[in-house]
């Protein structure tokens, strides 16, 4: 083996995820590892991969999403996927920018509720 590529355990370690999640990568296509026997081995391009759909999960974008932007660079290259990733991502920005304003709604009526409840309570000598 060489330095340059990692086993599915030190994957899962340097990646801080379950063998589940990145045997079910792998199943879903996002990944894929060399094989020599039953032993999997992770090269700098899978690492790279694992940190893009790792940054993509974090900002909410769905993995059949993820995949289909590992694909666009895969068959047209690098201005095509990052054409791709500016209108998916403003849309992602977007929907984020309308799950704040539903959170933040719903925090102000919980505190309203909250203090009502307190204010309630006070009056009742609780």
């Amino acid at each position: 083996m060489t330095e340059d590529r990692l086993t599915f355990k030190q994957m899962c370690e340097r990646f801080d995820v379950t063998p589940r999640t990145l045997r079910y990568y792998e199943y879903i296509e996002l990944l894929h590892p060399e094989r020599e026997g039953r032993s999997r081995f992770y090269s700098p391009r899978e690492c790279a991969r694992m940190k893009l759909i790792l940054r993509g999960r974090k900002f909410g974008f769905s993995l059949e999403g993820i995949r289909q932007w590992l694909l666009i660079y895969e068959k047209e290259g690098t201005e095509a996927q990052m054409r791709a990733w500016v209108t998916a991502s403003e849309r992602q920005l977007g929907e984020l920018a309308e799950q704040r304003a539903q959170l933040d709604e719903a925090m102000a009526e919980l505190q309203r509720l909250h203090d009502e409840t307190v204010e309630e309570l006070e009056k009742r000598g609780a």
